[in-house]
């Protein structure tokens, strides 16, 4: 079997095709998540703690040196601020797919619960069953 064929196989796969799938529709509620976070909910808890822009909280190491044009030192600090907005990201989205997962769960617990009709051969043989032992009585 040539290289080519084997990879077809492989990449024609139902479980390759929806990891795929699953994977843009990831990238895309990433993005979705992430400007919920930074347009809807962090401004008002920015205000509720006084005005306190997470993204812009950061722990200088070392601070920018400017005073000479020829040497220009950057600075070096942690963003944690950026740490926190990431945080709250991550719960989120851990929170949405509990919940798609918790829908899910339901949705399969009430199919199992359930019970599927007899098939009409089923019902056909029971009611047979039933004919014959009533004529056994008489």
């Amino acid at each position: 079997m040539s290289m080519l064929k084997e990879f077809k196989e492989f990449a024609m796969r139902g479980n390759v095709i929806d990891l795929a799938v699953g994977v843009v529709i990831g990238g895309a509620f990433g993005k979705i998540v992430t400007s919920l976070v930074d347009q809807i909910i962090m401004p008002p808890i920015g205000v509720l703690t006084g005005g306190v822009d997470f993204s812009q909280m950061k722990w200088v190491l070392k601070p920018a040196d400017n005073t000479d044009p020829a040497h220009k030192v950057a600075e070096v600090a942690i963003g944690y601020g950026n740490f926190i907005n990431t945080l709250i990201q991550f719960l989120i989205i851990a929170f949405a797919i509990f919940l798609v997962v918790k829908a899910i769960n339901k949705l399969t617990r009430r199919q199992e619960a359930a019970p599927a009709p007899p098939a009409p051969d089923v019902v056909l043989l029971t009611e047979i069953r039933d004919l014959l032992k009533a004529q056994d009585r008489k």
